[in-house]
């Protein structure tokens, strides 16, 4: 290896931004409501250098104030670009406290570029014998690489690839670094708004270099160009010199290059960890204590009992405190970085005074069960053998019902025996006067129900507890506890490994390993549930809690429990059918491109469609440089070209086989012989449900052979049938009553088919004079505007063209100006509390709403007036679930509610009580939540779920 020293340079805002925009699906929000995306995504890129690398000496560069020259130069330079997202803006600060804090020198210089410093400073250390690395994504900088200066560029995907010269001369197709300049200039740039040479893009600026060698040389010759080529460059030679001055890298910009001050230092441990728990930095803090453990195990301050005894080992368990409350803020003192619970800075079970006791004799837990009589709430938490609850055998339960105790009772493997012992605990789970407070309650209550134990009496689930103070935020218990109590529960893998064929079952832990992991939930749930109900008055949201989302998780769990039938053996002879199809779209498509391909490759497909048969003259390309061929490229294309369309048909038919049709039978359970989906109760920040496990919700119906999936849903046995029972057009009906237009509610009161009503307004002729074309478009209007639909995409979704488009959405406004109020309305009340609420106060809390970028606020806007809609339709259709749920319980039906997909309910319906039940479906669905335009319910019935439907 070589002892020549290396420097590595990092652009701060690029990778600042490119960590932003990797989260941008899906934002990190903490606790506090502060998008960290930027800031995490910088800090794992910069961590990962230094782990990879062990770099002698590292800076990281700003930008301060943007380029005066260039914009002497050009007063246009860099005035297209969109203003900084707010999430950047707030990140920067926190950026500069945490590399301060890891004591790496900040370069900066007002009036320049980060490029600049970049360039000036590698030029400096290449002189004094120094390797320099430049860390960043954008191409500008091939034009500063050298023998000794390289640059270290992020690949999406992960990794890095380093351009050295050899790299560099190839990539642009160039025999000097330096000609990466002229080529810059010649092409433009239009994030920095450089103009370069009209007409000419990249392949262009690549054969005039091959040609003149430079900017300067091409514009002495351009005789020899033709056409209009000429007449372009010829006109555009001084925006040519500028653009290559604008393009170029300054190297006189007033830093300097100072080894010592460079030098990769040792880490304030106790600040960066200081400032990583505030961001609610979990996994980063690991990573960060990883990356230092080597070199600085030693030096680090660690967490420990802020007694004088050693800290608590799991097996040894520390005697209650007098008062039952402990002081679970703990003092720093010294350990080993490597050790992740103690570096973290958090409270955990070796440094927190704690009683938790296994309950193993036949007195003891009659004395345990007597406690338990004695309280008004208890948290309690199931230990399986795996995570199917329906499938899963119970090892253990852990109840705590006072702050650092807890106890846990074990069950042997004879399934009899654990029987026998449960059934012990009966009067505690059929208590109708304990509250009984569980994380993620669902799992538990169908584990009991495995044994023939309900659970009865109030709920508290903090898991949903929290979706409803932050539904943007993860709820897992081990980040709650993190966030809220600043404690580090034990991890399972801790105790049985990671997932995979080698993790162990709960069984094989030794019981003292048990009783304290699993108690530390218990204890650990009951603290988040004393937390959360302050919060969730604060928030407005308790009466929803407790009236809505805490009645639904028995709801659920009963569906969840039984299941639906279902027709494997037809599902196979589908399966049968689908390959036909797939077979003979795949013929098709190879006749059309003239060759074989893979066609589900969409770097194959991209060349077929765009190079081969040139489809486009300028095909979108993404981020890695091929071409873009997702859904909705394909569906702007489809109207033209029959290929498009076969393989739009080639893909859902494959999707439909593979999730689907092939799919179901394996998620039959083998002691039910039915399928039993999960409902997700804490996923969608609108608070609809998600179904997983399989996902019944997805299942494609616009599609002949999509609704024959549903076919497959059968019921139980020759003495029922399928119910359906389907809210009529909800959404519209929510947004008519919440707007007050009086036109379209009156549409939904005489009972009209509300998207010809709305098609004979727009379009100002009689009713009864409406095309089905006219319809249509209407339709797609008034399902689009909760949306925001633009022109643009309506006129991708109909046969009208752009202006067309555009007219028809004026007119629509127009037609209904309350519609466009209410909308206008919810958008500025966002601005103004930062959320939006449903019917029944659920909030959606939009962070961006105020942000200055365009797009990012634009999202939010749209999402302050779908959410309510959205959010209220979801509302309603569970208070319908739980009304329904509580009149069969009460008259003790054999008909069962199956499923919720969307905006219906399925049910096994006894045919003896078909009559009696179908009233009261409709009556509770349609008579959930009173508005002043009235819901209406289609109820279907058949011997499948396509016939009921």
């Amino acid at each position: 290896m070589s002892d020549q020293k290396r420097l590595f340079l990092v652009d701060a805002y690029a990778l600042i931004f490119r960590g932003y925009y990797a989260f941008i699906k899906n934002p990190r929000i903490n606790s506090k409501g502060l998008d960290t995306s930027a800031i995490m995504g910088f800090m794992n890129s910069l961590l990962d250098v230094i782990k990879r690398e062990r770099p002698d000496h590292l800076a990281v560069c700003f930008d301060k104030g943007g380029s005066v020259d260039r914009v002497e130069m050009f007063e246009a330079y860099k005035a297209n670009r969109d203003a900084t997202p707010e999430a950047i803006k707030l990140a920067v600060p926190y950026i500069y406290e945490i590399l301060k804090a890891m004591h790496i020198p900040i370069m900066v210089k007002e009036g320049f570029e980060a490029d600049d410093v970049i360039g000036t400073l590698s030029k400096q250390a290449e002189k004094e014998g120094y390797k320099v690395y430049m860390v960043t994504p954008d191409k500008d900088f091939a034009q500063l690489v050298s023998e000794n200066i390289f640059m270290y560029k992020p690949r999406f995907g992960g990794g890095y690839d380093i351009w050295g010269v050899p790299e560099v001369l190839e990539k642009f197709e160039i025999t000097d670094p330096l000609q990466v300049i002229d080529f810059l200039g010649m092409m433009g740039d239009s994030a920095d708004n450089i103009p370069g040479l009209p007409g000419v893009g990249e392949k262009t600026a690549k054969k005039f270099l091959a040609t003149y060698g430079s900017m300067e040389n091409l514009l002495a010759n351009t005789h020899e160009l033709k056409g209009k080529m000429k007449e372009k460059v010829e006109a555009a030679k001084e925006l040519g010199i500028l653009s290559k001055q604008l393009a170029t890298i300054m190297l006189d910009v007033p830093v300097t290059f100072d080894a010592d001050d460079f030098t990769l230092d040792q880490p304030d441990i106790e600040k960066v960890t200081e400032l990583f728990n505030e961001l609610e930095f979990r996994n980063l803090l690991t990573n960060f204590s990883k990356t230092f453990a080597d070199e600085n195990a030693e030096k680090v301050n660690s967490i420990e009992d802020s007694s004088d005894d050693e800290p608590k080992k799991s097996t040894k368990k520390a005697p209650p405190s007098t008062e039952g409350q402990f002081d679970l803020f703990a003092a720093p003192g010294t350990g080993s970085i490597t050790d992740e619970a103690i570096a973290s800075g958090f409270k955990n079970i070796e440094n927190t005074n704690h009683f938790y006791q296994h309950i193993n004799s036949p007195l003891s837990r009659k004395i345990l069960l007597q406690k338990l009589l004695q309280q008004k709430s208890v948290c309690f938490d199931t230990e399986t053998t795996g995570l199917k609850a329906l499938e899963v055998e119970l090892i253990g339960i852990s109840f705590s019902f006072e702050i650092g105790k807890g106890f846990y009772v074990s069950f042997p493997e004879d399934q009899d025996e654990t029987k026998t012992i449960l059934e012990e605990f009966r009067p505690f789970f059929e208590a109708s006067e304990i509250e009984k407070i569980g994380h993620n309650l669902k799992y538990d209550l169908k584990v009991l129900s495995n044994y023939n134990m309900p659970v009865k009496g109030n709920l508290f689930d903090t898991m949903i507890a929290h979706y409803l103070i932050n539904p943007d935020m993860r709820h897992n218990m081990d980040i709650l506890a993190e966030t809220y109590l600043n404690y580090q529960p034990v991890s399972i893998t801790e105790l049985i490994g990671k997932k995979g064929k080698n993790q162990l079952s709960m069984r094989v832990v030794p019981i003292n390993d048990q009783t304290e992991y699993a108690v530390e939930d218990a204890d650990i749930t009951l603290q988040l549930k004393e937390h959360f109900t302050s919060e969730l008055e604060s928030g407005n949201v308790t009466k929803l809690f407790n009236e809505v989302e805490l009645p639904l998780v028995s709801v659920l769990t009963a569906m969840e429990i039984e299941g639906i039938n279902i027709n494997t053996s037809y599902l196979n002879e589908l399966s049968v059918v689908l390959t036909d199809d797939i077979n003979r779209l795949e013929k098709n498509i190879y006749e059309h491109a003239g060759e074989e391909f893979n066609i589900a490759s969409p770097k194959q497909l991209g060349i077929v469609l765009f190079e081969n048969m040139k489809l486009v003259d300028k095909p979108k390309k993404t981020k890695t440089g091929q071409y873009a061929t997702g859904e909705d490229i394909l569906s702007y294309l489809a109207k033209d070209h029959e290929i498009i369309r076969n393989i739009q048909e080639y893909r859902q038919y494959k999707k439909l086989q593979s999730t689907y049709v092939d799919a179901l039978p394996n998620e039959v359970n083998p002691k039910t012989g039915r399928i039993h989906t999960e409902y997700m109760q804490a996923v969608a920040a609108t608070g609809r449900l998600s179904s997983n496990n399989p996902n019944l919700q997805n299942i494609p119906i616009r599609t002949e052979r999509g609704k024959g999936v549903r076919k497959a849903f059968i019921p139980r046995d020759e003495n029922y049938v399928l119910l359906a029972a389907d809210y009529s057009q909800i959404e519209l009906r929510i947004i008519a009553a919440l707007s007050e237009e009086e036109t379209m509610m009156n549409a939904f009161k005489n009972g009209e088919d509300i998207h010809a009503s709305t098609a004979a307004k727009v379009f100002n002729i009689p009713l009864d004079e409406v095309t089905r074309e006219q319809r249509s478009n209407a339709k797609t209007v008034n399902f689009g505007i909760i949306y925001g639909v633009s022109a643009f995409g309506l006129s991708n979704q109909t046969d009208l063209s752009r202006s067309e488009a555009k007219e028809l959405i004026d007119t629509y406004y127009e037609t209904y100006p309350k519609l466009k109020a209410y909308m206008a309305a919810q958008v500025d009340f966002a601005r103004d509390h930062g959320y939006v609420e449903t019917v029944l106060n659920r909030r959606r809390y939009l962070k961006d709403i105020n942000s200055r970028n365009a797009v990012v606020r634009g999202a939010a806007e749209r999402n302050a007036v779908n959410a309510p809609i959205q959010g209220s339709a979801a509302d309603i259709i569970k208070l319908a679930m739980i009304n329904i749920y509580k009149r069969f319980e009460k008259e003790n039906f054999k008909s069962k509610m199956l499923l919720q997909v969307h905006d219906e309910l399925v049910f096994d319906a006894h045919k003896d009580e078909l009559e009696i039940i179908k009233p009261i479906i409709k009556f509770e669905m349609e008579n959930a939540f009173k508005m002043s335009v009235p819901l209406d319910v289609e109820i279907g019935i058949g011997d499948n779920w396509l016939e009921a439907h």
